[in-house]
């Protein structure tokens, strides 16, 4: 029985996540759930796995959640609630689905405890990567990709990890990749949001529209995998089956292939290093019939190259762009921007950016708040 908290159980992959807990009841026990507002929803799950301690990140939802909470069940509040949680010591693993930057402080704090962290927060790495992979150096504690891509890679590699040459991660391409009649300056939300293949919160969904889901997993897969960024490619495989290819210094290639389904990568992390038998869908090749590869076009989508080359800079940029790009994807879902304005507020806020080479915490999180402070000033 291995022990689950897991941070954002109302979104997207937090719900994915609750459906492998019903389906292996013997295997995973809940201890903790994390939510931003939706309390309605964490003290169903509390009552539907016996779940004792919930925190609430937004205070007033929170307030909420107390009042209306049985007795047993202890409601924390906001980010320090958030990273006591966190390092509970009733966790086997922290599974972070939490949106953004607000992963990254409860992820330290679970790793600092010594407690394995099943990751499907991208921006953890992207704005701190060097931090959180030294205290998992120091604690023992391991991190488990949940995002499809990287967890095909770590499944690829196995114990073969000073054989790999390249990597290569796989991106649908989102709605747009194959229409070069889009003008982006037009784009509505609703276009945007309409993912061919993935369900997933807002955020990512916009993100990977733009091709900057794909940049920030390009900068995630350099820490997890300890790979340098010029052996790491990407290629757009619209009917997202094959996850991710791992090339070996001897040129052969491994893929891991599945449907489009974020169930398979969330039980691996949950299941390793053991696989468990389950009934989720199989890929059935011979009616999918063709899988196809292309190059992406980093003039039509410059969110990738922006995030390489905030990569290659370091230091505090990689979390000057993802803040200026969550804040611009907001404002375009709330139709403040148009869709071209995202990647133009990002290279804006980044052209400013004075860079620190070797940030702390502390300055990490004071070049985040400067790049949002940026991003929505340029945009009033």
């Amino acid at each position: 029985m291995k022990k689950i908290v897991l941070l954002g159980s109302s979104g997207s992959i937090g719900e994915s996540t609750i459906k492998v807990a019903e389906a292996f009841p013997e295997k995973i026990q809940l201890t903790g759930l994390a939510v931003q507002t939706n309390y309605e929803r964490a003290l169903e799950q509390a009552a539907q796995f016996g779940v004792s301690r919930i925190c609430v990140s937004d205070p007033v939802a929170a307030g909420k959640c107390r009042d209306a909470a049985p007795s047993g069940i202890e409601v924390l509040q906001g980010e320090e609630g958030l990273e006591e949680l966190a390092a509970s010591e009733d966790a086997d693993i922290v599974l972070c689905a939490v949106v953004g930057m607000a992963g990254l402080k409860p992820v330290l704090s679970a790793v600092r405890a010594g407690t394995d962290v099943a990751l499907a927060t991208k921006e953890t790495l992207v704005a701190g990567g060097h931090i959180v992979t030294e205290a998992c150096a120091r604690s023992g504690a391991k991190l488990l990709p949940v995002d499809s891509e990287h967890s095909a890679v770590f499944q690829c590699i196995g114990n073969a990890a000073k054989d790999v040459s390249r990597i290569v991660l796989t991106a649908s391409g989102g709605p747009f990749a194959g229409r070069d009649d889009v003008d982006f300056s037009k784009v509505t939300v609703a276009e945007a949001l309409n993912h061919p293949r993935w369900n997933m919160g807002k955020k990512v969904t916009i993100d990977s529209a733009t091709l900057m889901n794909k940049g920030l997993e390009v900068m995630e897969a350099r820490w997890l995998f300890d790979v340098g960024l010029d052996r790491i490619d990407v290629t757009v495989h619209p009917e997202s089956i094959v996850h991710s290819l791992v090339e070996f210094i001897d040129g052969s290639m491994l893929a891991q292939m599945s449907v489009p389904d974020m169930r398979f990568a969330i039980q691996y992390a949950l299941s390793w290093p053991e696989r468990w038998v389950n009934d989720l869908p199989r890929t059935d090749l011979a009616s999918i019939a063709s899988l196809n590869f292309s190059r992406p076009d980093e003039n039509r989508f410059p969110c990738l190259a922006l995030a390489r080359a905030a990569a290659d800079t370091g230091g505090t940029m990689p979390a000057v762009l993802n803040a200026a790009n969550e804040v611009a994807v907001q404002m375009f879902l709330d139709d403040k921007i148009h869709f071209s304005g995202i990647w133009e507020n990002v290279e804006r806020v980044m052209e400013m950016h004075k860079v620190v080479a070797s940030p702390d915490l502390e300055t990490i999180m004071a070049a985040d708040k400067w790049a949002r402070e940026s991003a929505e000033r340029g945009n009033n």
